[in-house]
């Protein structure tokens, strides 16, 4: 082994030679050693020297005592046959079927090709319990051999045990494992192994993987100041005190490769009967390696068992972690050992966050679940991450779906039911009411939070208000379904009511068609015929715009009608005639919808409502345009802007945006009709700056589509293929029948 193993001493002598500014030739003058057996040494073709030829180096190079001992204790390191560290192939077992990870490997492989260049690296791999840390650091190690040829050792730190091993202990082995002999490490001593350890480091070419660290303090001595060198460390914690460290932070496996390493347990065979069962499995065990791993064992030991038979156990949520355990091997116990080492107000708020409906949460959330101030809730969720057991991206904060069922199982065995009940009680009473103030943005005859009003989130601005409510969506309408549930129908209408003019903000969400169908519910328990009138319209407005439901939108309208009579109500009234004449007018039946547009408008002015008057203008203008009246369309959308401008800020600025970008729309739509290729592009850019400056995906998207077909008809195939592209890239948020227009029309200009 002499080329390996003097690859130590061989650097440590360049260095040494670099530093003194001395070529190989003047060295080899000044010590009386040969220049090519110097070139030897320094490329480690050579065998270490004796200590004569050392002292002459030395002397050589006028070194101080201590670059003198350290040039001795190298070579001493050189020629010690006991030196070979710990082989990569004496890895443990698991790393064979390994799968995935190729962003994480390739990103490894990059920084040990910079550490084989003379630049030390170390990298903190970091996640939550069982997401496969130490597998993935030895798989890397496995694979990056070749770039570590004096070795690769493994040291298992011990951080979840409850005394984890001191950094004197390891460093101590790292020393005996390199050949440092028992003589230098007397002759040192304790004080003086940290020494020894950074120079036996800095010569050697090794990858270095401390296994499962506790905290910073265990790892940060055991780190080479310089080198050749790779360390690796995996940990639960995030180990944010570290500096100059590559971090790698990991969390579950994608789909396809969760059913990869699921066939390679089970065998491909066995797999391959029954796809959607092995999709289901690796669904269930949310796509955690260690958990996909006690899957697959399994069913590995019970071949009796079908793929099928264990999805279906996994499929009950209070069985599953029981589920998952294979003989030793338990997915509960793994976040046993992280929840342990928690704080009590960390691990009470670990607990209750199995109370969130929603997939995340906030920090105000949190605080309302423990009724801590805001930033110590912040520093609670904090501790959660740096631990592993919470994910947090952004402002936002998300327990694994395995953890949140370990969550709630310590929930239930750390907390009695009424506290449960009264934090959840919290949560939702401040989702809703937030949700109201924040809704109540849009409406125009609310606006802004009156100066009194004081909130666990900002709302000075209509963006912060809508960022709020997409970002709690999920959160607030579980608490309105449970607002139902409990029959408290004040609350549910009071929401429903408050959000109305914020729907059209987000018109593809989903779940408006729901929030209202419950609202109508709940205002004929109150026995009120304007709030039901008020939300039967909002339903018949859902079912049509949302759903495309036509009839059962006009059915809703035609009940609306008859409740805003009996209460007297005009702009409800004129509200039921519009919705009527919108969805007649999508029915293509334009004479029966021109009656009720025109009762409309007569109500909406008699009513005072401007709103209800540009929205029926806007609603005349738009049957114009499917009746295929263009330009008598484009003469009454031209009148509405001017309507606009008049009305100035007595229309709310989001209404009135968002009327101007359908006007503008509608405008563009005509004009291409009747083929003005320029007009049309002209207007539906301008609608799309608008609808983007508002942040409705929903209306972009419409603005795009037909903003494409003008490109399109005027013979810009470039630029509407740019434009198509454009709308793909709004997502889920978009209207989904325009999505689909885009892929279609993109597929057809790709292969022409």
């Amino acid at each position: 082994m002499t080329g390996e193993n003097a690859v130590g001493f061989g650097a440590l002598l360049r260095q040494l030679r670099l530093e003194a500014s001395l070529t190989i030739e003047a060295l080899a003058e000044s010590s009386g050693v040969s220049g090519r057996g110097i070139g030897d040494l320094e490329r480690g073709r050579r065998a270490t020297p004796q200590r004569g030829t050392v002292a002459a180096l030395a002397n050589g190079l006028n070194l101080r005592e201590a670059e003198r001992e350290q040039l001795l204790a190298a070579a001493r390191i050189g020629r010690n046959p006991r030196q070979a560290p710990a082989d990569v192939r004496a890895f443990p077992r698991g790393i064979d079927d390994f799968v995935g990870r190729e962003h994480e490997r390739t990103r490894l492989a990059e920084l040990a090709e910079q550490a084989s260049l003379g630049r030390s690296q170390v990298v903190a791999v970091s996640g939550p319990p069982g997401s496969g840390k130490t597998t993935l650091a030895l798989h890397a190690a496995r694979e990056l051999a070749d770039r570590f040829p004096d070795g690769q050792l493994v040291l298992d730190l011990g951080g979840m045990d409850d005394e984890p091993r001191a950094p004197a202990e390891l460093m101590l082995r790292v020393l005996k494992a390199v050949g440092v002999s028992d003589r230098d490490l007397s002759k040192a001593g304790p004080q003086g192994h940290p020494e020894l350890y950074r120079q036996a480091l800095a010569g050697r070419r090794c990858l270095l993987v401390l296994d499962n660290a506790r905290d910073e303090a265990q790892v940060r001595p055991l780190l080479p100041g310089s080198g050749a060198g790779m360390v690796l460390i995996t940990s639960r914690r995030m180990l944010t005190g570290l500096e100059d460290v590559e971090r790698l932070p990991i969390g579950e496996l994608s789909p396809t490769d969760a059913a990869v390493f699921l066939a390679n347990v089970i065998g491909k065979d066995r797999a391959d009967t029954d796809r959607e069962a092995v999709a289901e499995v690796a669904l269930r065990c949310a796509y955690l390696p260690l958990a996909l791993r006690v899957a697959g064992n399994w069913l590995a030991t019970r071949t009796g068992w079908t793929v099928r038979r264990l999805a279906d156990r996994l499929a009950l949520q209070e069985r599953r972690l029981d589920t998952l355990a294979a003989g030793d091997i338990r997915v509960s116990a793994a976040f046993d050992l992280s929840y342990r080492q928690l704080t009590p107000d960390a691990a009470r708020l670990f607990r209750l966050l199995a109370l969130v409906d929603g997939p995340d949460v906030s920090v105000a959330g949190s605080a309302r679940l423990t009724g801590q101030e805001l930033f110590d809730a912040e520093d609670t969720l904090e501790e959660l991450v740096e631990t592993g057991l919470l994910g947090s991206h952004q402002d936002r904060y998300r327990l694994h779906d395995l953890l949140r069922l370990y969550a709630r199982e310590r929930l239930g065995a750390e907390e009695s039911a009424e506290v449960a009940a009264a934090a959840r009680s919290a949560l939702h009473r401040w989702l809703l009411e937030t949700a109201v103030v924040a809704g109540r943005w849009f409406d125009p005859d609310f606006g802004p939070p009156p100066p009194t009003w004081q909130g666990l989130v900002p709302l000075s601005t209509a963006d912060q208000a809508r960022e709020w409510l997409q970002a709690e969506g999920v959160n607030w309408l579980a608490a309105y379904r449970c607002a139902a549930l409990q029959e408290d129908h004040a609350a549910v209408v009071e929401v429903a009511e408050a959000l109305h003019w914020f729907s059209d903000q987000w018109i593809f969400w989903g779940h408006w068609p729901e929030v209202s169908a419950t609202a109508t519910d709940s205002a004929h328990a109150l026995d009120d015929p304007r709030l039901e009138a008020t939300h039967l319209n909002l339903h018949a407005w859902a079912l049509l715009v949302c759903e495309g439901r036509h009839h059962d939108s006009m059915e809703r309208a035609a009940a609306a009608l008859e409740a805003a009579r009996r209460a007297g109500d005009l702009a409800q009234q004129a509200w039921a005639h519009s919705y009527t004449a919108w969805a007649l007018s999508h029915l293509a039946d334009y004479s029966a919808a021109a009656p009720h547009n025109s009762e409309a408008a007569r109500l909406f002015e008699a009513a005072g409502d401007l709103p209800g008057t540009l929205h029926a203008m806007c609603s005349h203008a738009d049957t114009l345009l499917r009746a295929g009246r263009y330009e008598e369309s484009i003469a009454e959308h031209l009148r509405t802007l001017a309507f606009l401008d008049q009305a100035g800020d007595r229309i709310e600025p989001h209404s009135a945006a968002f009327n101007r970008t359908n006007v503008q729309t509608s405008i563009g739509q005509a004009h291409t009709l009747l083929k003005n290729w320029e007009e049309a592009a002209e207007h539906l850019r301008t609608a799309v700056s608008l609808a983007h400056a508002g942040a409705n995906p929903g209306l972009e998207s419409r603005a795009l589509i037909h903003l494409a077909e003008a490109l399109l008809g005027g013979g810009h195939r470039e630029q509407a293929h740019e434009v198509y592209s454009q709308c793909l890239a709004l997502g889920n948020a978009a209207n989904p029948q325009h999505l689909a227009t885009a892929r279609e029309r993109l597929a057809e200009l790709d292969h022409r």
